[in-house]
């Protein structure tokens, strides 16, 4: 599934187009009444005249700026409106709305144990948007549940493969407490092959917090400082 352009044009020529139908409708309604005389053709004229505006009507759309408009006509995907403005599109067409608009979003605080088995607390902000609105509508349930799932899901993977920190820094080891600008950017990666299913762009990803969990917090501190000694 990909993003397509749907089928629309200016709405407000759409509206005139409308207009006209109605006017024709009360054109040849009003003329039968003054004449005293309804023929088959001005019945047809009337009923073909109501039901043209009637489905017309439904076509059309307000698509708001940074947002987009997901057509699907019976169960067929018909196409994406993103330019903002009043628009005359496909009638009888159900249109979803999809933000287009830069989001970021917390996550908890997760408990994770780094890559030598010390429990820690780590949290990091996303910042995402839409790019391909098909995917986010079609390919998953919720792009947005989505997201924050794989973005916890990232950064459990992410903060198991290092240490919290590195005691013997002339290894020149990654360490997540050390190293966080590297270890963001190798979140940001991964998060990125995760959402790509989702039709979602990740912007950037930072680390909020790090901590040894407060069960071994005071030892680790205490082993810090006998190491500098």
């Amino acid at each position: 599934m990909k993003e397509q352009k749907a089928f629309y044009f200016n709405g407000f020529l759409g509206l005139i187009l409308e207009l006209g139908i109605l006017f024709l409708v009360a054109y040849v309604s009003v003329n039968c009444f003054l004449e005293s005389s309804f023929q088959f053709s001005d019945a047809v004229v009337i009923a073909v005249g109501l039901i043209v505006a009637g489905i017309l009507f439904t076509g059309f759309t307000i698509v708001q700026p940074n947002d987009a408009k997901v057509l699907t006509f019976f169960g067929r995907y018909l196409g994406t409106i993103k330019e903002s403005g009043f628009w005359l599109t496909v009638p009888l067409t159900d249109r979803k709305k999809v933000s287009l608009k830069v989001r970021n979003f917390n996550t908890d605080r997760l408990k994770v144990n780094d890559a030598v088995g010390n429990p820690v607390e780590i949290a990091a902000v996303v910042v995402f948007r839409v790019v391909d609105s098909a995917k986010a509508v079609f390919e998953v349930d919720d792009y947005e549940e989505f997201v924050h799932i794989q973005s916890e899901t990232a950064l459990r993977h992410v903060a198991s493969k290092y240490p919290y920190d590195n005691m013997e820094e002339d290894k020149g080891d990654i360490s997540l407490r050390g190293n966080g600008t590297e270890v963001s950017e190798e979140m940001a990666r991964e998060l990125q092959q995760r959402l790509e299913v989702a039709g979602v762009e990740v912007m950037e990803t930072r680390l909020t917090h790090l901590a040894y969990s407060t069960e071994i917090a005071s030892a680790m501190l205490q082993r810090q400082q006998a190491f500098a000694i």
